[in-house]
């Protein structure tokens, strides 16, 4: 897929995990965070900074958490996409429609939206 425009044009040419996406982005707008696009992929922000982004890949689809690592995590959801390279940022894999837990993504968000809106962040 070619890098989007903007966050419509990303989900409406996205052709794997059309559904799951569209699923994960009502969530992420009735956060109130700010929807943009960066590196061609839908990017939520408060205030100018990244707060989560949504992925798409041949084998799952899922976010990514900015400044993840800073995250309580008490679902144990998050993994380190780069091991030994990404300090903060933090994924949520997922494999299927019902992997997306509405609410415990809602907390999570929120909580990442407050450490962005506090200053807190790893370098």
């Amino acid at each position: 897929m070619q890098r989007a425009k903007s966050a419509d044009e990303f989900y409406a040419n996205t052709t794997t995990w059309r559904e799951e996406l569209a699923a994960l982005r009502k969530i992420l707008v009735a956060s109130g965070l700010k929807e943009e696009i960066k590196w061609g992929t839908p990017c939520y922000t408060l205030e100018g900074v990244n707060v989560v982004g949504v992925g798409s890949f041949k084998s799952y689809f899922g976010l990514w958490f900015f400044q993840g690592a800073l995250l309580k995590d008490a679902s144990n959801v998050l993994v380190n996409a780069q091991e030994g390279g990404t300090k903060a940022q933090r994924q949520w894999r997922m494999n299927a429609l019902s992997d997306i837990k509405p609410a415990i993504i809602a907390r999570y968000v929120k909580e990442a939206a407050a450490n962005a809106q506090s200053g807190r962040r790893i370098a």
